[in-house]
């Protein structure tokens, strides 16, 4: 029975929900109200301390204050009997004049509860103001006795018991030490101050009594001692000096000096003559000039209007859609209305979901003082602000308990949400809306976005259409388990991209590994897809040819460097633009540029079955080919860090992460966890290397795709699709016919090598001879010109022909025959 009762004991002590430890405890709202009524208190305070001075009630309604339950009675009193009743009790009976400091008081106190400000200053505050008070009080009660209205019956009182033990000089004496000590602690009174006081105050006295000894003489350009004076000389008595800004008039007898003796100086000295400041007018005679002809040369005529505003006042300027001029943009009733009607709310999934997350916070005693819900169309935003000192990594590390009371799928914690004062809480809806195609490409903020590339992916949580510059990320990187989203949102890039620009405008060279995600788009192969000569498909789905399209997209980017460098700009843009006001020659090379986008539907195939082939062009136009138009978006469902590599993060800001099966995963793509909490279906994190921003992904389904590929494949189109320059790898230019005398010294000692290996590769003899690159790999065409290796094949080594050491020294007598 014993251990029962102590057990229940300790349960009792841990319990959460302690009214005991939460009843002093006011909210934000609470405070605010009471800081206002003291503020307005302290107001009505001193509008009752003054009408007691003023009119002199402390005498008249006096009387009245012991009838106040008399509705009969008046008094004088500006605040009525209220008032009087007060002033009665704090100025007559209370601190008399020292009363006012607790107006000063109680409003300070009420705008510190008001405005949430620290109270450790408030504490302070009521400490040294209750000092003052009770000091103010017994001085006006120890000199003015005869007024007991201005030190009030305590000072009154107080001065009296202490008088009646330490006398009137004792009393005296207590309270100037009482004075000192509010100087010193509150005033910060120093004697150094002091000091430095009545040192400025005797400096100051010091110089002024120094410029009264001094005679002031008038400011002026020149000096009196200059002149020479000839006493005789009676028009030299006044001399009237005039200088830029003012006029003097200076008499002779002024100068003379005064004395009291006439003996000891002589009043007619004789002043030497020295040079003045004021020179005389002089007369200069006329000096004979030569005659000097000025001859203004000819202005040459101007033209003004050159080659390239003639051509645009005669023709207009270029335009690049001349060819497809008839060309007619998907319409939107191609695209299906999926939603019914807009966003649902659920007011009793809101409300339940809000008890949980206060009870969760509250269990691990986290107060919220304001919590605000934001619906998305699969996601809903709950907003709180915890109370003054919670710690947010305190909530942080609530994420599963809090999803384990919401019974969610997966809930994401936002601490702080950028921007804002508040700890944002993503809890998924139960009942999501789904956003459709045509909801995003219908709103206004796409229709009317004036950027290069946009790029309308779906809608935020605040149900706002999500909408972004491809031509400004400016790569996309897409990654995400299988099944979450990836080729809808493939989709929906292009989809915006077709929606908005014209086919002369941008070309797109689609990678797909996989054969079946990107077919539909081979019907708009001629309007809007790029491709390499001599090839059957736009849509590349052998691998082998995604390394010779990527070294193509990069003599692409060369060229068209080239380009802006003759052209004397800096990015497409401005090309296009000069190209479009005739300010460039076609003859000599120039041509509209449109923006080229590859688009990679599975990298992770690429980088098992290429490697290396196809990860230093894609990092190398990810670095280069942006300010000539060329952008690339990679999708791939395998974000490890030996598929999206350091070298294509890094040059890949604009990222895109659906939902993911691990934490690393998550960090891997986005440099952050998250991803691991999405719901799938869309449900996509988007970063640009700024803010991380929850976006429900716009859903087109196949039969939208390809009503739209038929509509624009239906009508007029170019001859053939936008071709790429042809590409000449270094493998296809070999010397079979090399002379034998040209070979390297390490020839055959190479040969026993590759043979021994039976593998033909210029790593192996970098290895094995401790070479470089470049001889190992001029040793490796020699092989293939003797016939010892075969071709090149891509990341896979070179078949050997020869199988043995033997007949390699068989192969090797016969050239000798």
């Amino acid at each position: 029975m014993a251990k029962t009762t102590k057990k229940e004991t300790v349960n009792k002590k841990n319990e959460p929900n302690t009214e005991n430890k939460k009843s002093w405890k006011i909210s934000k709202q609470q405070k605010f109200v009471l800081g206002c009524l003291l503020v307005l208190f302290s107001i009505a305070l001193l509008v009752a301390f003054i009408s007691f001075y003023v009119n002199g009630q402390w005498q008249t309604d006096q009387s009245a204050v012991s009838h106040l339950g008399d509705r009969s009675e008046e008094v004088q009193n500006w605040l009525g009997k209220f008032g009087a009743f007060l002033a009665d009790l704090l100025v007559y009976r209370g601190f008399g004049l020292a009363s006012f400091i607790l107006v000063r008081l109680f409003f300070l106190t009420g705008l510190f509860l008001a405005l949430e400000m620290s109270t450790k200053r408030l504490k302070s505050i009521w400490f040294w103001d209750l000092f003052a008070i009770i000091i103010v009080s017994v001085l006006f009660g120890f000199f003015a006795t005869s007024a007991p209205e201005l030190g009030g019956t305590i000072g009154y009182e107080l001065n009296l018991f202490s008088q009646d033990y330490i006398g009137k000089t004792g009393t005296l004496l207590a309270l100037l030490f009482g004075l000192i000590v509010y100087l010193i602690f509150k005033i910060k009174l120093s004697p150094e101050k002091i000091q430095s006081y009545f040192d400025s105050t005797k400096n100051e006295f010091k110089s002024e009594l120094d410029a009264l000894k001094t005679p002031q003489q008038p400011e002026s350009a020149y000096n009196l001692e200059e002149f020479a004076i000839e006493e005789e000389d009676p028009e030299l008595d006044n001399i009237h000096l005039k200088t830029e800004d003012t006029q003097f008039e200076i008499n002779k007898e002024a100068l003379k000096p005064t004395i009291s003796n006439s003996s000891e100086i002589d009043l007619n000295p004789i002043l030497k003559p020295v040079q003045m400041d004021i020179k005389p007018a002089t007369v200069t005679a006329p000096v004979h000039t030569e005659e000097f002809v000025v001859e203004k040369p000819e202005e040459e005529d101007i033209i003004e209007e050159n080659l390239a505003s003639r051509l645009v006042a005669d023709f207009g300027l270029f335009d690049p859609t001349l060819d497809l001029s008839n060309y007619k943009f998907p319409t939107i009733d191609l695209l299906k209305e999926y939603s019914t009607g807009g966003i649902t709310i659920n007011q009793e999934e809101l409300e339940e979901n809000k008890n949980k997350i206060v009870d969760t916070l509250r269990n691990y005693k986290i107060e919220i003082a304001q919590i605000k819900a934001t619906v998305g169309p699969s996601v809903t935003l709950y907003e709180i602000v915890p109370e003054a000192g919670i710690r947010i990594s305190k909530i942080k590390s609530l994420e599963d308990d809090i999803a384990l009371s919401l019974s969610a799928l997966g809930i994401r914690i936002i601490a702080p949400i950028p921007g804002k004062g508040t700890i944002g809480i993503e809890v998924p809806n139960k009942n999501p809306t789904m956003v459709s195609m045509k909801s995003v490409i219908g709103s206004a903020k796409f229709q009317e976005a004036e950027m290069e590339l946009p790029i309308a992916l779906g809608k935020t949580i605040s149900n706002e259409t999500f909408v972004v510059d491809l031509a400004k990320m400016p790569h996309l990187l897409m990654a995400g388990a299988t099944g979450q989203g990836k080729s809808v949102g493939l989709n929906a890039v292009l989809t915006s991209l077709l929606y908005k620009k014209h086919p002369a405008e941008v070309k797109f060279v689609l990678v797909d590994p996989k054969k079946v995600e990107l077919t539909l788009f081979n019907k708009i192969e001629r309007h809007y897809l790029a491709k390499l000569p001599d090839t059957e498909d736009a849509i590349i789905t052998d691998n082998a040819k995604v390394v010779n399209t990527l070294n193509s997209l990069c003599v692409e980017m060369d060229n068209r460097y080239s380009l802006l460098k003759d052209a004397m700009v800096r990015n497409i843009k401005e090309y296009n633009e000069k190209f479009r006001a005739r300010k460039l020659n076609p003859e000599a090379g120039h041509r509209f540029l449109p923006y080229i986008i590859l688009v990679v539907d599975e990298f992770a195939d690429l980088i098992m079955t290429a490697g290396k082939e196809v990860e230093i062009p894609i990092a190398r136009l990810a670095q280069l080919a942006r300010a000539i138009g060329i952008h690339l978006i990679i999708a791939t469902q395998r974000p490890s860090v030996n598929v999206i590599t350091g070298l294509i993060k890094a040059n890949f800001p604009a990222r895109i992460a659906f939902r993911v099966t691990s934490k690393i995963d998550s960090r891997t793509i986005l440099d952050t966890q998250g991803a691991d909490q999405l719901i799938g279906r869309g449900d996509l994190l988007y970063t640009n290397g700024n803010d991380v921003v929850r976006v429900q992904c716009a859903f087109i389904d196949t039969p939208e795709v390809e009503k739209i590929t038929d509509f624009i494949g239906s009508q007029k189109a170019y001859a053939t699709a936008y071709l790429l320059p042809e590409f000449v790898g270094e493998e296809t230019g070999i010397n079979l016919d090399m002379d034998i005398s040209e070979r390297d010294t390490l020839f055959r000692e190479a040969a026993e090598i590759i043979v021994n290996a039976q593998q033909g590769s210029a790593s192996l003899l970098q290895r094995k001879l401790k070479l470089g690159y470049n001889r190992a790999g001029r040793l490796i065409d020699q092989l293939e010109a003797a016939g010892i290796v075969g071709p090149f094949e891509g990341s896979k080594a070179r078949s050997v022909n020869i199988s043995d050491l033997s007949a390699l020294d068989q192969f090797f007598n016969n050239e000798q025959n």
